[in-house]
């Protein structure tokens, strides 16, 4: 049975990414800031919990010790976790939108290695965004050209390269990094767009179960490789 955490996994992509990997027989633990939400999201799903911030070290290495006492292994790593921080940019925003949605990856993956290692098939999908791609937001074509999103923008960019990098110096694990496609999530509401869940979970699953020859170091989305 393979191993799967994903990390703020009560709600949206990553509870939806849940969903599907349990009925393709996934063993999935939901990581979540807050127990009362996570443990009620994992019953629901059938799937089991581990309290799990991603801005504390202490929380990330209490969630990869009991999933080691547990399992003894991860075989899948989905970093899920993230905030927008729209709105007015400071200093102490910055700080908290970067500590989620780029140094999280790192506690986590840090945590996280030794149980990768004892994988057969070891894994890694860092949910980015197109939002953080040069390419992209500098194209007045594409949608992310006007949105107000800066903070995010900036730490997504930043949560791509360190997947690419991580694939580069962890070569027996695979990292990829992906574009789930524009949702419909308490994080998007605010601007009305987006589409279901379902279909932008898919994609994260079709990348969360890749064979042992599947890509790495690769910053994509349904239809392949993205510029950033």
């Amino acid at each position: 049975m393979t191993v799967t955490l994903i990390t703020g996994a009560n709600k949206g992509i990553g509870f939806e990414t849940a969903k599907q990997l349990l009925e393709l027989g996934h063993l999935v633990y939901i990581g979540a800031r807050d127990v009362e939400r996570g443990e009620k999201a994992a019953a629901e799903l059938g799937a089991r919990f581990v309290q799990l911030d991603v801005t504390d070290d202490a929380s990330v290495s209490n969630a990869l010790a009991t999933i080691d006492a547990a399992e003894g292994r991860l075989d899948v790593l989905v970093h899920n976790a993230g905030i927008l921080g729209d709105g007015d940019i400071d200093g102490p925003k910055a700080l908290q939108v970067f500590d989620t949605n780029a140094v999280g990856i790192v506690r986590v993956t840090e945590a996280a290695l030794p149980l990768l290692r004892k994988s057969a098939n070891p894994n890694v999908v860092t949910i980015s965004s197109s939002a953080g791609s040069f390419w992209a937001v500098t194209n007045p074509d594409r949608p992310e050209y006007p949105m107000p999103i800066g903070l995010y923008s900036a730490s997504k960019a930043a949560a791509t390269m360190l997947t690419i990098q991580y694939a580069k110096f962890q070569p027996g694990i695979k990292f990829n990094a992906i574009e789930p496609g524009t949702t419909a999530t308490d994080m998007t509401a605010a601007f009305g767009i987006g589409r279901s869940v379902e279909e932008s979970a898919a994609f994260v699953v079709r990348l969360a179960t890749l064979a042992e020859d599947g890509p790495t170091g690769t910053f994509q989305d349904e239809n392949g490789t993205l510029a950033w």
